[in-house]
Order: structure tokens, then C-alpha cells, then sequence
């Protein structure tokens, strides 16, 4: 495409964030966040966010290279170190309602060759002091979404095969095809897909199915015990400030809490998961009463390793989620090695921390373990679904109802 197209769809883009993506209203306030490259990206939301009468709009930038430099050349002091004043900046935004933006675009593979301890240490310690604000964003007491942007470490990782100037060009054109953001009306064309997206949804909620079972290709031969009273979510969600955002875009799933101690089988990864800034290869993990008692995986097995013992429960379920194999990520072809985008093309299960807003009802902690919701400090999606798997919804009388054949969505 040419520059003024490929401005004009950034520019359109940006405007689906704050009008889809948060649902911005007149008068609200946004947080955006996300890696120094993505300051084009960033600006142009900020200008979408006034235009949509926004009070207050707050740009704040990372760079993982910094993270590199801590982990290669600060003392274990220095990793040791968070600031009290970064976590109490993002709780008082919460508190005052403001709307969050994530913008995505790391090098997936950045910190390959560092000490996986040191991250280890340093992971743990960001999520105890982010603790409050991420259960207030999981929990949806504010307006939120996830998003990308291009970037040249992440093109490189995603296409090795094309240069950069053409692996940076596939991958916007691959993020604004899966997004919508290419289309004549995107806002239109998302309402289309969150209806879709709700029908699965009414159809999962009105069964209260006792079990989830999965059967790949790959291996993977696990049944994911549900909740009682759970709720499927997905798509578009109404946060407890009554504003209708949508929290990861894109987004193909719907997905419900599982009872942390009815898990049982064997789950095979059907793509890499990037973590902690590592890619993690061919993981197999064996499921006894909800927990994994077996882990192995062909590259990244440390880390893997490291990440369930952050805490008693990093080695439960969190999360089940469904997506149909002909998913517009999956379509792509693409491996992205970025989890926004690949759990967006596979069915997938998330280590850790439940969504309270699976069960009915979660607000309440104590009613939340009692219904079997699973806490952590970290919650982390990994992909086991291909086109070779069925899944079953499983009655609380043991009977077995199809769901999925081939990937694909039979209901």
C-alpha cells in the first residue's frame, strides 16, 4: 500500500481503539501504554481520544531494552527494585476511572540468553505490586483493551524469511486484516463479529455444561471441569463502570472459568508461547485434581518451570477458552509468537489467576474460591487447539454434546 493509505488505515485504526476498543466516552479519561516504537501509533490515539471529547489522556512508553540492560548489567539489588510510585500512579487512574490501552509490540525473544532466575525474580515482584490494578482490570471495574503495533524486532521474529521493511509491512497488513481496521465501516464490521461472538456465548450459558473435553491431534486428551453457575464470556463486555468496551482486539474467543481442582488429562501446546521475554517450545503438561503434576517442554523448559512456581496457584487453570481453527488470525498463516494473536487462532488454556467475571458470583472472594475460582499472580494463556480437535461439552449426568469438530464450531 501506499504511505497515504498506509496512514490513512493507522489513522483509522487508532480510532477503532478508543471508539471499539474502549468505547471512550465524553468526558472520560485513558491511560495508554506501550513500547517507545509505538509512538506513531500512540499519538494518533491520543488524537482520537480527544476528538471523542476525552478530559484526560495520558501517553506512558517502555522500552524492553531497558529490561535487557537491568537484567545484563544491574546488580540483584537493582532487579530487586520497584518503585512504589509506579504501581500507586496506575491505582490512582483506576480509582478515578480512567480507560487502560495496552499497545503490544516486544521483541517475543529479547531475553533469550538472560538468567531466567533474574526474570523470574523480577516477573514476581512487578505482579505483587501491580497486584490491585491488574484484579481491577481483569475484573472490569474499568474500560480496557489490548492492542498491537508494528515493530521491527517483532516483524523479524514473525517473518524471518522477508527482510525488515517487508516483514514490518506483512505484519501491519496482517494486524489491520485480523482487527477489522481494513474494512470500509471497522466499527460496523465488529458489531457484526460481537454478535457472533454473543450467540456462542447465550448458546454455552443457557447449557451449564459440568466439563469441558478437548481431543487433539497433537495429544492433547483433557477434561477441563467447569464451575458452577459459570459464565462464558466474549467479545464485547460491559464493565462495572457500565461503558461497553472490548478487551483484546483482535479477539475470536469465548471462554468461562474452570474449577481449579476438576482438571484431569493431558494438554499438548500447539504453538510456542512467548513469556517473560522467552519463546517456551513443545509444552506437555499432565493434569491430576486441577494441578500439573508432569511438565516438559523442548525449548524454554526452565522458564516454564519458573513461571509455576511464581505461587500455589500458577500451577492451576485460570482460564478455558474456545476459538474455531478458521479464525481470521489463524487464516493469516501467521505464527506470531505473541500471545494476543495466537490465542486468537487456537483454543487455549491459561495458567493462573481466574477472571471473577466467570462465575456468578465473583465479586466476592470468598465466594470465588468457594465456587473453585483459582488465584495467582500471574495468569498466562498458552494454545493447544488445531484443526484436528473436538471438543465435547460434558452434562452433569456424563452425557457428551459437540461443540467443536475439526476446530470448527458445530453448534
Amino acid at each position: 500500500m501506499t504511505s497515504t493509505e498506509f496512514e490513512k488505515k493507522l489513522a483509522g485504526y487508532a480510532e477503532l481503539l478508543v471508539r471499539t476498543g474502549v468505547n471512550l466516552p465524553e468526558g472520560g479519561k485513558v491511560a495508554v501504554q506501550g513500547p517507545v516504537e509505538a509512538a506513531p501509533l500512540m499519538r494518533l490515539v491520543a488524537r482520537a481520544a480527544y476528538r471523542a471529547g476525552a478530559a484526560d489522556v495520558q501517553l506512558r512508553y517502555g522500552d524492553q531494552h531497558q529490561a535487557l540492560a537491568l537484567f545484563e548489567d544491574g546488580t540483584d539489588e537493582a532487579v530487586s527494585h520497584v518503585p512504589a510510585w509506579v504501581t500507586l500512579e496506575r491505582e490512582k487512574m483506576t480509582e478515578e476511572g480512567y480507560a487502560f490501552i495496552s499497545i503490544t509490540g516486544d521483541d517475543p525473544s529479547l531475553l533469550a540468553g538472560v538468567n531466567p532466575e533474574r526474570v523470574a525474580t523480577r516477573s514476581k515482584l512487578m505482579a505483587q505490586a501491580s497486584r490491585h490494578v491488574m484484579e481491577a482490570i481483569s475484573g472490569m471495574h474499568v474500560n480496557w483493551t489490548v492492542a498491537a503495533m508494528a515493530t521491527p524486532a517483532w516483524a523479524r521474529a514473525a517473518y524471518p524469511d522477508l527482510s525488515e521493511q517487508d516483514g514490518v509491512a506483512k505484519l501491519w497488513e496482517d494486524i489491520f486484516q485480523v482487527t477489522r481496521a481494513d474494512q470500509p465501516d471497522p466499527v460496523a464490521a465488529w458489531d457484526t463479529h460481537l454478535a457472533e461472538l454473543e450467540r456462542l456465548t447465550d448458546y454455552l450459558n443457557g447449557k451449564q455444561y459440568a466439563a469441558i473435553h478437548l481431543k487433539s491431534d497433537l495429544g492433547t486428551d483433557l477434561t477441563v471441569g467447569l464451575a458452577e453457575n459459570h459464565i462464558w464470556q466474549g467479545g464485547a463486555e460491559t464493565a462495572r463502570n457500565g461503558i461497553r468496551a472490548v478487551p483484546n482486539l483482535p479477539t475470536d474467543e469465548v471462554f468461562t472459568m474452570p474449577h481449579r481442582d476438576r482438571v484431569e488429562g493431558v494438554a499438548v501446546a500447539s504453538k510456542p508461547l512467548s513469556v517473560r521475554g522467552q519463546l517456551v517450545e513443545g509444552i506437555r503438561m499432565r493434569f491430576e485434581q486441577g494441578r500439573a503434576v508432569e511438565v516438559s517442554a523442548s525449548q524454554g523448559e526452565d522458564t516454564l518451570k519458573k513461571l509455576l512456581d511464581t505461587d500455589e496457584g500458577a500451577a492451576h487453570l485460570g482460564e478455558i477458552a474456545l476459538v474455531k481453527a478458521s479464525a481470521p488470525v489463524a487464516l493469516t498463516g501467521t505464527l506470531f509468537k505473541n500471545t494476543l494473536f495466537d490465542e486468537n487462532a487456537a483454543s487455549h488454556i491459561a495458567l493462573g489467576r481466574c477472571y471473577s467475571t466467570n462465575v456468578q458470583p465473583g465479586e466476592n472472594a470468598e465466594a470465588l474460591k468457594a465456587a473453585g475460582g483459582n488465584d495467582s499472580l500471574i495468569h498466562v494463556d498458552w494454545m493447544i487447539g488445531t484443526p484436528g480437535t473436538d471438543v465435547d461439552g460434558v452434562t452433569a449426568s456424563g452425557e457428551r454434546e459437540p461443540l467443536m469438530r475439526g476446530g470448527e464450531w458445530v453448534i
